[in-house]
């Protein structure tokens, strides 16, 4: 019972840290289209600034022309340059702002996103070396009790050892229980009076019909005991004949005591 514990624990171990894992997997693809979504913002950003820079160029040459004009006609070509420079300075400054706010949300979150990766990994890297150690100790005992198996089960068997293995598997309990008058103590149902009779002689191993359990007997003084007793003796049975006459006199007396009311009744 106890290797076969250890061996299911084994096999459970590497299980818990899987969902973790699978939960760092999730944030790294996250980390990655937040830093995608960084690059982007980063990029439109570099874009705006440059076309800001040719705006307020454009405007300040357009300024110092204002100086050289000649007629109204390049005074008004001149003046609507500058102010078609100005509304898009302005537009162009707006969106900066707008995405240098979004760049700093993004740069936080990736920050917060890489801080959490690594946590998950340092954390995920300390289970797993705790987990070897438990694997290399648990191996270690497994490897124990299968020495001491084979010494107590040398004169046994393989098939036996092999059904009795499966049973431990299966029920994951006990493989040998006792048999108490006339009930198998791992199921709890009541085994036929020669089949117990067998269990108790104890000629070879037997197995409960039922739970697949290997029996062996148990001297018992409950009442279940009594009660296999009584279904050997064929006392149950007596109980019924004994009942069956009672209840043939009661009749026989009710038919007569209402037979004489009708003879008191008719007078």
């Amino acid at each position: 019972m106890e290797r076969v514990s250890i061996e299911k624990q084994l096999k459970e171990l590497p299980k818990s840290i899987l969902a973790q894992e699978e939960v760092l997997i999730r944030i790294k693809k996250t980390h990655v289209d937040k830093k995608t979504r960084f690059d982007e913002v980063s990029t439109k950003l570099g874009i705006l600034k440059f076309e800001l820079e040719e705006v307020v160029q454009l405007k300040a040459h357009s300024e110092k022309q204002m100086d050289n004009i000649s007629s109204p006609r390049e005074f008004e070509a001149l003046n609507k340059e500058i102010t078609e420079a100005g509304y898009k300075e302005d537009k162009l400054r707006k969106e900066i702002k707008t995405n240098e706010e979004v760049l700093k949300d993004a740069d936080s979150d990736l920050k917060s996103t890489s801080a959490l990766i690594s946590s998950q990994e340092a954390e995920i890297t300390e289970k797993q070396h705790k987990i070897m150690t438990e694997e290399t100790t648990m191996t270690k005992r497994i490897e124990e009790l299968k020495i001491t198996e084979q010494k107590v089960t040398t004169n046994i068997d393989s098939e036996i050892i092999f059904k009795f293995e499966r049973i431990i598997n299966s029920k994951q309990s006990l493989g040998i229980v006792p048999v108490k008058g006339a009930v198998c103590s791992g199921c709890s149902m009541i085994l036929p009076a020669q089949f117990v009779n067998e269990v108790r002689q104890g000629n070879r191993v037997i197995f409960c019909p039922y739970c697949s359990r290997v029996l062996y007997y148990q001297d018992s003084d409950t009442a279940e005991a009594e009660l296999f007793i009584d279904i050997e003796s064929g006392s149950l049975a007596d109980l019924d004949d004994f009942g069956d006459d009672s209840e043939d006199d009661s009749y026989d007396e009710e038919e007569s005591s209402g037979k004489n009311s009708m003879d008191e009744t008719d007078n």
